[in-house]
């Protein structure tokens, strides 16, 4: 499929409010799934209880270490051999994110790197099932690409809470066939599992003709979360935003002395503003003003990324240019975004 990669076609036309896919309830890969595999005597004897993700995720690496031998093997094997996450980047590659999402995107490789090692033993007390030793198998790479499985393609389903897990919530559920629906902002669905057909169903509210892509919306998100969360970025996708972070705003020349003279002058003004006075035409100006100074130290820094993009691209291996591709797709989306903006402010002056 065209900008999306692998995709599900129509084979015919599906009118508004019909249903897309309708997937049995046996077919998803859940918490409950795991509690009555082989891997559920090992979990409910663990204490403390381990997590409904971390279930799915020792499940994933498992069933990908039987092979052949496992039901879910057709399903497993056109999983993503890995992903572009930011928890797959280098911190050379982070550090070519915007200033926000560099924030997160170490966060999410902090949580990821506590999540590993704190549940070590616990992969350790799975030895009696493999002849290979655990510490092979449950390597930092293999839960990595478990997590990434995990996170990226489960459909939201809420589950009972079993005793035999924490109280995280469990809301995950691994839908082969379904996952290959690819998200589109300007898409709208309705997805849910049905208590009474018990399937997890996808209705498209706007309807699909016959030989065209069919498309799911996972929710009106950034750019920075669906990168963040997913490992892609929507072009075009309305829901954008350039986040500033405060320490641009700061870096700004002269802010700190402009922000604190206007703030003790002008305290009175913004309160009147506040309650639903005009603002002046001075104090617009100079909100115009900055604003345009803003968006071009944003963009210039957004220039200097795009660059060092282009040099690593050059003698990058397929893996790495994947993960380079996502973050100049994002730098690329917000340099427009910038032009735009400095466009309408320009004329505002």
């Amino acid at each position: 499929m065209a900008n999306t990669g692998r995709g599900l076609m129509a084979t015919q036309t599906f009118m508004a409010k019909s249903s897309l896919i309708s997937l049995p309830e046996k077919c998803l890969l859940t918490s409950s799934t795991v509690l009555k595999s082989y891997l559920g005597h090992f979990i409910k004897r663990w204490h403390p209880p381990i997590s409904p993700l971390l279930a799915l995720c020792c499940f994933l690496i498992c069933e990908r270490y039987r092979g052949a031998a496992s039901e879910w093997s057709p399903y497993i094997n056109i999983l993503p051999k890995t992903y572009t996450c930011p928890v797959y980047f280098s911190d050379d590659i982070i550090d070519l994110l915007p200033l926000s999402l560099q924030k997160k995107a170490k966060e999410q490789k902090e949580g990821f790197q506590e999540l590993f090692y704190s549940f070590f033993t616990f992969f350790h007390s799975l030895q009696p099932l493999f002849s290979q030793p655990t510490e092979e198998l449950f390597t930092k790479d293999a839960f990595r690409w478990a997590w990434c499985s995990v996170n990226t393609r489960t459909v939201y389903m809420e589950h009972e809470q079993s005793k035999y897990l924490s109280m995280e919530k469990d809301i995950y559920a691994l839908a082969p066939y379904l996952d290959l629906l690819n998200h589109c902002p300007n898409v709208q669905v309705k997805a849910s599992f049905n208590k009474q057909t018990q399937c997890y169903e996808v209705q498209s509210l706007q309807g699909c003709k016959k030989f065209q892509q069919a498309l799911i919306n996972y929710g009106p998100h950034d750019n920075h979360r669906l990168l963040l969360e997913y490992g892609f970025v929507a072009p075009g996708n309305p829901h954008s935003v350039v986040y500033v972070d405060p320490g641009e705003m700061v870096a700004l020349p002269n802010y700190t002395n402009l922000t604190q003279r206007r703030t003790d002058h002008y305290f009175t003004s913004w309160k009147s503003v506040l309650l639903g006075a005009a603002v002046s035409q001075d104090g617009e100006y100079w909100c115009i003003t900055l604003a345009l100074k803003l968006c071009k130290t944003i963009s210039g820094a957004n220039v200097k990324a795009l660059e060092r993009l282009s040099e690593l691209k050059e003698s990058a291996d397929l893996f790495l240019l994947e993960q380079l591709g996502v973050v100049e797709s994002l730098r690329k989306e917000e340099r427009s975004i910038l032009g735009h903006a400095q466009v309408i402010l320009e004329k505002l002056l």
